[in-house]
């Protein structure tokens, strides 16, 4: 939380036809616009309240970092800019903390993005340098427009990340993805890039995976292929019991029960292998929809059906009477 009463400076500025007074530790107060109802939020110094679907911190539905970025680096250069929280903490509205960017730079940001690029094009340097040499090599529709931008936007996105990159944090003669996804995590470069990532990037357009719970990138036949306005109901509507959810390398994962939390954001997919003969046949996975991407974490594999049943169970916050299984023990 933010000590309102702790600042510097203080300014004020009109965002979306309000008056507001902004402080540069990310707090602000809404004027009560004049002859008019003064409104509940009005004339009190916040920092905001937590909208917990976005993650931001808003005042009557608008977006603080918004405010704040408006008062303290002037008005977007263009209706299409956004601002990027630095530290990728989009709570920490501090002016330093805030920056205004492009459509492009905010989605290069992405570690996911810089991820799939790199996959592609071989670095995020090589996409920059000719992004119409990769025209109709995404899969994934959502980022064909990057592809169309021109080659001066492109060379300005590419100074600007070298640029935050060198004040942010020095690459050390890694690359712009290294920083990318390292943006102020204390992580050397010369470690495996797998264990530098939140993130692996799936052999399914549209899908990632938790890199912490699943390393090997795997194919998901029932993923939905493209966005829409429900995305996890979708994926929700494409599963069927026996029909294959992942795959790789290693091993195939039947369907044995599945189930969408309450809130429609969650999916939980109860598996047994395909193999003859695995250690352990059964597995528990979550998927949930971030940054225009299929997450899909691995909750554990078991032993014996009662004990992913058990997990299954309580994903749901539902009562387990089943008992105990060899799983619990190991």
């Amino acid at each position: 939380m933010v000590n309102i009463n702790s600042f510097e400076k203080e300014r004020e500025c009109i965002y979306k036809d309000e008056l507001y007074s902004v402080r540069d530790n990310g707090a602000v107060l809404r004027h009560s616009r004049k002859n008019r109802r003064i409104r509940p939020t009005d004339n009190n110094w916040t920092d905001g309240k937590l909208n917990r679907r976005t993650g931001y911190l808003e005042i009557a539905s608008v977006r603080i970092h918004r405010i704040v970025s408006t008062a303290f680096h002037g008005e977007p250069p263009t209706k299409q800019h956004v601002v990027d929280h630095i530290d990728t903490n989009k709570q920490n509205n501090r002016p330093d903390n805030l920056r205004w960017v492009t459509r492009l730079e905010n989605v290069l940001l992405n570690p996911i993005t810089a991820r799939r690029l790199e996959l592609v094009c071989g670095s995020v340097e090589a996409f920059l340098a000719d992004t119409s040499k990769f025209r109709n090599k995404f899969q994934n529709q959502n980022y064909e427009w990057m592809c169309g931008v021109s080659k001066e936007e492109a060379q300005t996105s590419k100074d600007r990340l070298f640029a935050w990159a060198k004040s942010d944090k020095p690459l050390q003669g890694g690359s712009l993805g290294d920083w990318i996804y390292n943006r102020n995590l204390s992580i050397e470069f010369d470690e495996p890039l797998i264990e530098k990532l939140e993130f692996v990037n799936s052999l399914t357009p549209n899908a990632v995976q938790k890199a912490q719970n699943w390393k090997t990138p795997s194919k998901f036949p029932l993923c939905p292929n493209e966005n829409s306005l429900n995305p996890i109901i979708r994926y929700y509507k494409n599963l069927n019991v026996g029909e294959v959810f992942s795959k790789n390398q290693f091993t195939t994962s039947i369907i044995e029960d599945f189930v969408m939390s309450k809130d429609q954001n969650t999916l939980w997919i109860m598996c047994k292998s395909g193999e003859e003969n695995p250690i352990k046949p059964y597995s528990l996975a979550e998927i949930t929809y971030q940054s225009n991407v299929f997450v899909h974490d691995s909750l554990g594999t078991f032993f014996e059906k009662v004990g992913v049943e058990k997990q299954f169970t309580l994903k749901q916050g539902l009562e387990w009477t089943g008992g105990d299984s060899v799983d619990d023990y190991c």
